[in-house]
């Protein structure tokens, strides 16, 4: 999605009279939303930077300009993109990278700077390895542009920063980046003026920005289906902005906790879609291959079983087993058994361990006691489950009590749900968890319908499946799950009869519900689909959650009697209502919210509370303007 579009010619009358900002924001508050004071002024400064280097005859009026391009399937912009031909005609696009710093340090780890940010010093990504990035992006996600053989050229300009003060950023450490995506200082006006009147001789009169923004999309990959590569070392997601700056943070404290003995802990906040399993799984890799032991940990059986299954054939079962484990694992660990131990959907970490759950004594502080170095990955808004305890205060509380040092950081690049920032906050605001400060939508190229009948939300699921087997229905656990024969997807668990509508849950012989080709026919539920994606998600909700007196409110007593999630609430409730409620109001929320963030591309939903589904339509139609 391009923000502002127009020739170099229009960019230039734009910028002399004083509209391009205004023009720029405009567009961007009715397709995202409202942005920073800092976002806009930067537009005016570097709008007018950039007048200055493309003013020239020899760059061709009608050459495209693009001005905060979305790259496709992320919630990442491009800052700004010139388009044009050759002189044989070949599609060429010039992708610029805009900075108004003055300074900025040399930090020792791979493509990570520090330059001023807001109050204080802070690390960033360099500023060649953050247009490097966006380029491999663009190459990944777009086949128009790989088809067409149309090149994509990256550049960083920093039209505030004097030569004297570049020495750091121009160091050789960062000579790789630097060679891909050169950077162009504050006087340095000719040479990007001249790589431009180098590499665009025709203009394109907006061709090639047309196939860049409406191009095909190339089928976006999940972590489950290249994982054996990523074991291989293939590099087969490339880290950008904030994942980048957390990987290299976990991989240098990784190497100081292996080299010094001494305990650190890494606190990660992420929300759906950030990236928390790609990098958990990149620094498992990378960790390992520094013959360090690093293993790979969730409290939900899901994800392993599917990564099992994927990996079987290619490793010995005892292999697979050792590097990917659960969270209850660690209750007789010896100390500091593992130089690294990664956590990922930390919030969902137990008490106590075991089937029974009366093993160990907290899982949390096990896992840090069996680590010299622990990384956490958590999003507080996941937690599912009455007995989750994986909440970042909680993590502090053990760390400190081990003598570790304890670090914080935070996941903010967004590739779920079509890269949407908004659809995240739309849902908050949706199921009413939380009041979402400068809400204004989201970008309604992510796929999200609202269906009255749920044969027919089936019947569309079933045909986006058919191209890649990536899409799946989920629902509330509103539904007990029948035993018996539950190895028969003939056995109905969930029936709506005013539909005619008769499904069975995942079934028992199927631990790998997410994959499995025969599973579309069947419902899934929380258990079998968190830390996984899929393309298109349907969700059904139960009664569990309604629309009454203007509100959006959840009823734990329509959950089913077989789920595990809420057991104990009506003992809790015996004695605190309140507190009851609570609890089981935050669960259900949360239940929603994550089934609702599994598809990539599309969420398509039925509500068996028909007014709840007539509020959710309605702000749907508040969002198209």
């Amino acid at each position: 999605m391009i923000i502002y579009e127009s020739t170099k010619n229009e960019f230039i009358n734009s910028v002399a009279d004083g509209s391009i900002t205004h023009k720029i924001y405009d567009i961007f508050r009715e397709r995202i939303g409202r942005t920073r004071e800092n976002e806009i002024s930067s537009w005016t400064d570097s709008m007018k930077e950039m007048s200055k280097v493309i003013n020239t005859p020899l760059i061709p009026d009608d050459a495209s300009i693009a001005v905060e391009f979305n790259i496709p399937m992320t919630s990442n912009r491009i800052d700004f993109l010139i388009t044009g031909f050759n002189e044989k005609d070949q599609g060429k696009i010039i992708i610029i990278e805009l900075k108004r710093w003055q300074k900025a340090e040399k930090v020792n780890k791979d493509g990570i700077v520090k330059t001023a940010l807001g109050h204080g010093l802070h690390e960033t990504t360099h500023p060649s390895y953050q247009v490097w990035s966006y380029y491999h992006l663009l190459n990944d996600y777009n086949e128009s542009i790989r088809d067409e053989n149309i090149s994509i050229l990256p550049c960083a300009f920093l039209h505030n920063m004097e030569k004297e003060d570049s020495k750091d950023l121009l160091d050789s450490h960062y000579k790789k980046y630097l060679d891909e995506a050169p950077i162009y200082l504050k006087n340095d006006y000719d040479l990007l003026r001249k790589f431009i009147e180098a590499t665009i001789k025709k203009g394109d009169k907006k061709v090639i920005l047309f196939k860049l923004d409406d191009g095909r999309i190339r089928p976006s990959k999940s972590l489950q289906d290249v994982l054996s590569k990523m074991l291989k070392n293939s590099q087969e997601f490339t880290l950008i902005d904030s994942q980048k700056l957390v990987y290299e943070q976990a991989l240098d404290l990784a190497k100081k906790s292996k080299e010094d003995g001494k305990k650190r802990v890494l606190i990660v906040e992420g929300g759906p879609g950030t990236g928390k399993t790609v990098i958990a799984i990149n620094l498992l890799v990378n960790l390992n291959q520094i013959k360090g032991s690093a293993v790979y940990v969730s409290k939900n059986a899901a994800p392993r079983n599917v990564y099992s299954k994927k990996l079987k054939g290619e490793y010995k079962q005892d292999y697979i087993s050792k590097l990917f484990q659960g969270s209850g694992s660690f209750n007789k660990c010896s100390k500091d058994i593992f130089d690294s131990i990664i956590v990922d959907e930390a919030h969902r970490l137990n008490e106590k361990s075991g089937m029974y759950k009366n093993l160990g004594e907290n899982q949390i502080k096990e896992i840090i006691n069996s680590g010299k170095f622990t990384i956490f990955f958590v999003d507080e808004n996941q937690q599912i489950d009455i007995l989750d305890i994986g909440s970042k205060e909680e993590i502090k509380k053990w760390a400190e009590s081990s003598n570790a040092e304890i670090y914080y950081s935070v996941l903010e690049s967004q590739f779920r749900c079509n890269g949407s920032d908004g659809y995240l906050a739309w849902l908050d605001q949706l199921l009413e968890i939380r009041e979402t400060a400068n809400f204004d939508g989201f970008n309604l190229n992510y796929d999200f319908k609202v269906f009255d009948n749920p044969n027919e939300l089936f019947q569309e699921i079933h045909k986006k499946n058919l191209e890649t087997n990536k899409a799946r229905v989920v629902a509330g656990y509103c539904w007990n799950w029948i035993t018996a024969g539950k190895n028969d997807s003939n056995t109905y668990d969930i029936n709506l009869e005013e539909y005619g509508f008769h499904k069975s849950w995942n079934l028992n012989n199927s631990q790998t519900w997410a994959i499995d080709p025969s599973s579309i026919d069947e419902i899934g539920c929380i258990h079998t689909s968190q830390g996984l994606e899929f393309e298109y998600v349907g969700v059904i909700f139960g009664l569990d959650m309604r629309f009454e007196n203007g509100k959006v409110i959840t009823d734990y007593k329509k959950r089913a009697r077989t789920d595990n999630s809420l057991r104990g609430i009506k003992k809790i409730a015996s004695i605190n209502p309140e507190k009851a409620q609570q609890i089981a109001d935050r669960i259900i929320r949360n239940t929603y919210r994550t089934l609702m963030t599994r598809g990539q591309k599309g969420c398509y939903i039925f509500c068996e509370d028909k007014p709840l589904a007539k509020y959710i339509k309605d702000k749907l139609k508040n969002l198209i303007r």
